[in-house]
């Protein structure tokens, strides 16, 4: 079987294909959210789908990039996703701009599918990949597939990690992959207690570390799980302020939707020295 990274070779860094956002907006955008009505756990209708999108718009998201799962239970289809979102966003009209990408969950099949088209899966075909991990094990080659999805090309964001019971045994887990750079979303509602002390504490704890890049909703649905930021952001501008609020819920997401480097940004602590890498694929062949 050929090597992921093998599979990958010719493939062009992807470009962003639409326009940039005015310099002036000072708002919030949105980088992870399930409004698409039908596709998996998030919205169930198309008016639940239309509720999210304009409760998310009174709360000054601007922008949202809609993330349907890619995982062993949600197929990802992105030409059907892309009319979904046509659709939905013909029914809410300019109230709010919607974009699309994709929740990805890192297993094996969905890393074939990734070799075959990156471009199905990254935000609004840029080179930006949200990347989830299993929820109770994480094998150590892991950050070996992270390095192979750098080298070909794709600039990975880690996902929810806050909530992810491996990191929240193991947080220096996290702490060590983005020492090295590696991008990471916290979900807005952990850190204002939504999911749970733990998370909330792992949140505020990586914000003080400058270890978290973007704040997102990760919404699915107008209750538990609604799309609000701006809780999040007073609290965010209250612990670190406004300066730092403004980098992570508007201005490192305006960057990624744009396909542009994010700004700079403050360091965080040197990273701890990796230890010796096993190849990773071995992990994830599979067994007769």
């Amino acid at each position: 079987m050929t090597g992921w990274a093998e599979l990958f070779c010719g493939i062009r860094r992807p470009g962003f294909p639409g326009g940039g956002l005015s310099s002036a907006n000072n708002l919030m955008i949105d980088l992870h959210c399930h409004p698409l009505p039908g596709v998996d756990d998030g919205a169930k209708n198309m008016e639940v789908a239309m509720a999210m999108c304009r409760m998310a718009a009174a709360d000054g998201i601007t922008h949202l990039v809609a993330t349907p799962h890619s995982n062993y239970k949600y197929r990802y289809d992105r030409q059907a996703n892309a009319a979904r979102l046509a659709e939905l966003q013909a029914a809410v009209g300019s109230e709010i701009k919607l974009l699309l990408g994709c929740d990805f969950n890192l297993s094996f099949d969905n890393l074939q599918l990734l070799a075959q088209n990156a471009r199905d899966f990254t935000i609004n075909g840029t080179s930006y990949l949200l990347v989830e991990f299993a929820e109770f094990f994480i094998p150590d080659q892991m950050e070996n597939v992270l390095y192979e999805i750098e080298v070909s090309g794709l600039t990975p964001i880690l996902t929810h990690p806050e909530r992810n019971p491996v990191f929240q045994r193991k947080p220096d887990l996290l702490a060590t992959w983005a020492s090295r750079g590696y991008l990471v979303q916290v979900t807005a509602k952990s850190l204002t207690g939504g999911f749970g002390t733990k998370a909330q504490r792992l949140a505020e704890d990586w914000l003080t570390a400058n270890l978290i890049h973007f704040f997102a909703t990760d919404a699915h649905d107008l209750n538990y799980r609604p799309p609000v930021l701006s809780e999040c952001y007073q609290k965010v501008a209250g612990l670190r302020g406004k300066e730092i609020a403004e980098m992570l819920i508007r201005q490192n997401p305006q960057a990624v939707i744009e396909g542009r480097s994010l700004p700079p940004s403050l360091p965080p602590p040197e990273p701890k020295p990796a230890s010796a890498k096993k190849g990773w694929f071995s992990f994830f062949r599979r067994r007769g």
